[in-house]
């Protein structure tokens, strides 16, 4: 009876831990805007959600129920949470800030009653912000749920967010939600009277990058004439959570540089008393030991800096300070978040890698470097720029490289896609593969988004074809169309079959401006020698003498693998006979006639 009687005293005990509900406690962040940094406009849309907040009378006289919550989506560390943090600090309201999968629970009905008295508390606690991060775990779209639990949730959420507008309008509550996959949200969500308002917080570019820099920097010691400009130059495609770790990987090459030059002197103390020590004939085995023999160079400074206790001296400290070469060092260390995340960066090729092409160079800084740099001359004139730009010859002759170079001149973000990379198995992949692109480039604007093989993507159509192809160009046409309405991003297309593209893909709106990249005449192959062989080193290149020379002979198309091809003709020649190859001129001819490229064997 005693056992029974313990065990029912037990079982009630979970039940009683079970039906407890750990709430988070109320948080009052000392964050403020002026800690965030990155796109004014942003903050100011934020900051026209929050004026009921302060002064609920204005909607109270209009009759209108003021806005319940908004949504913030982004790549991740693009400063969501930070950006719920700043509005709390900077209203100076508590903060119930909670993570979505702390709501779910395995016993069934539990998740609902979670979600009812957290609102509850919020409820009770206003003026407050209701911060839930990572919301997408809890509201995925209810016609693909796999679990009954799954929609009841998503029921039970839209149901508190509908009884925060049955509120009286004074009720001071905002509902802030959080996520890096908006698109996976159940749509009556994201409808109005719920989440009234979507903000993204998209990449940041160069001048977002410059504020962020100087927010994160303004405790670091740095010297007085530190370039942030450049620094920002540096860093496409870093987000603000990147621009942080970068900064600490700068703090930690400075602490090496600075230490591991004022412990030289030591090291070389030690390794002059090293052959004595090796003289001894029965050593015993010990750290010491170790430390002077075995260990050497950068190595044995890190070790023994690593056993010494003391503090560092007033001079030392005095000299550490972190300088543009530890940031450049950082920058090998730190991959942003952007690129591993397939979002746009900013490729390092300017026109100066390219040699030649100045009439196709002329033609894209009018069509995107002109509207880039003077839209205000544009808007003045009516005119628009142009949707896209399709680049179209024979392969090799720089389509990619000239994309490159306009997305670099022009500052934009850029992202590369492959046209096959985007094709899947699965039925409905291939488009929602399409659309993320699209969106990608719409988050990362001003941005130029560039289909390689785009031929690959959006064959031509026909009234026999009726499958993933079909669909793929369809919603390739549906987004280029919806590219009208929206400022900075441009298509920039690749191919070298411009017949078996969709005639609907080429149309006015589109891609609407073709440019023939074509064969390279004898001047422009001279200009293309002349810029790959200025990075030659190893081997030097020759007398330039040869280089018009080269350019006339029957070689039609150059390439920077022609060149390396180049490189292995010479060595290959050296180690077979020196004294066959009696002049550069004959081994430039040697080379023309034994590397035959694509062109030469289609003509």
């Amino acid at each position: 009876k005693k056992t029974d009687s313990s065990k029912s005293k037990n079982t009630d005990f979970k039940n009683d831990l079970k039906n407890t509900t750990i709430f988070p406690e109320l948080q009052y962040p000392t964050v403020k805007f002026e800690d965030v940094g990155g796109n004014e406009e942003t903050l100011k849309e934020v900051c026209k959600m929050l004026i009921h907040m302060r002064h609920p009378e204005v909607y109270q006289h209009l009759g209108i129920v003021p806005p319940r919550g908004f949504l913030l989506h982004g790549p991740p560390g693009c400063g969501k949470t930070l950006m719920a943090q700043a509005v709390a600090g900077e209203l100076q309201l508590p903060m119930l800030k909670v993570s979505a999968p702390e709501l779910v629970s395995g016993v069934s009905g539990e998740s609902e009653q979670k979600l009812r008295e957290l609102f509850d508390l919020a409820v009770s606690s206003s003026p407050c912000i209701l911060f839930i991060d990572e919301i997408d775990a809890i509201t995925p779209k209810r016609e693909t749920a796999s679990k009954d639990m799954e929609r009841r949730m998503v029921a039970q959420l839209l149901t508190c967010m509908d009884d925060l507008n049955s509120l009286t309008m004074t009720t001071q509550i905002l509902v802030i939600g959080a996520t890096n996959r908006p698109d996976s949200l159940d749509p009556a969500l994201r409808r109005a009277g719920r989440f009234d308002r979507e903000i993204c917080l998209g990449i940041p570019d160069e001048a977002a990058r410059l504020r962020i820099l100087r927010t994160l920097c303004r405790k670091l010691v740095l010297p007085e004439d530190f370039d942030y400009q450049q620094l920002a130059r540096l860093t496409p495609g870093y987000v603000g959570a990147d621009l942080m770790a970068l900064c600490r990987e700068a703090a930690m090459a400075a602490v090496n540089r600075v230490l591991l030059k004022a412990r030289e002197p030591l090291q070389e103390q030690a390794q002059n008393c090293t052959p004595a020590a090796v003289t001894d004939p029965a050593p015993s085995p010990g750290p010491d030991l170790l430390t002077s023999h075995h260990l050497q160079g950068e190595l044995w400074i890190l070790v023994n800096l690593l056993k010494t206790t003391e503090t560092l001296s007033e001079p030392e400290l005095v000299s550490l300070s972190i300088l543009m070469s530890d940031f450049q060092e950082a920058l090998t260390h730190v991959q942003p978040s952007a690129k591993r995340e397939g979002f746009a960066t900013i490729p390092d090729v300017t026109w100066e890698n390219v040699g030649a092409l100045q009439e196709i160079r002329e033609e894209l800084t009018m069509a995107i470097l002109g509207p880039v740099r003077s839209p205000q001359h544009f808007k003045a004139l009516g005119l628009t720029a142009p949707s896209g730009v399709l680049l179209a010859g024979p392969p090799g002759c720089g389509k990619t490289l000239l994309a490159k170079a306009v997305a670099n001149e022009s500052g934009l973000n850029f992202i590369s896609v492959k046209g096959p990379e985007l094709l899947n198995m699965y039925v409905g992949e291939s488009e929602r593969a399409v659309r993320q692109v699209f969106q990608r480039g719409r988050n990362s604007a001003p941005c130029v988004i560039f289909f390689d093989e785009i031929d690959a993507l959006c064959p031509r159509r026909s009234g026999h074809d009726s499958g993933a192809s079909v669909r793929v160009v369809n919603q390739l046409l549906t987004e280029m169309d919806g590219l009208e309405g929206r400022q900075q991003v441009f298509i920039m297309a690749a191919t070298n079959r411009p017949d078996i593209i969709d005639p609907a893909v080429l149309r006015p709106g589109r891609l609407d401006k073709t440019l023939y990249v074509g064969l390279p005449g004898p001047a422009d192959r001279l200009s293309i020698l002349l810029t790959i062989t200025k990075v030659f080193q190893h081997p030097k290149t020759g007398d330039r003498v040869l280089l018009p020379q080269t350019a006339a002979m029957g070689c039609i198309l150059f390439s920077k693998q022609s060149c390396r091809k180049t490189h292995l003709v010479v060595v290959e020649k050296m180690f077979v006979s020196l004294r066959r190859v009696k002049s550069r001129a004959a081994a430039v001819k040697y080379f023309c006639y034994r590397v035959l490229l694509s062109n030469n064997r289609v003509l």
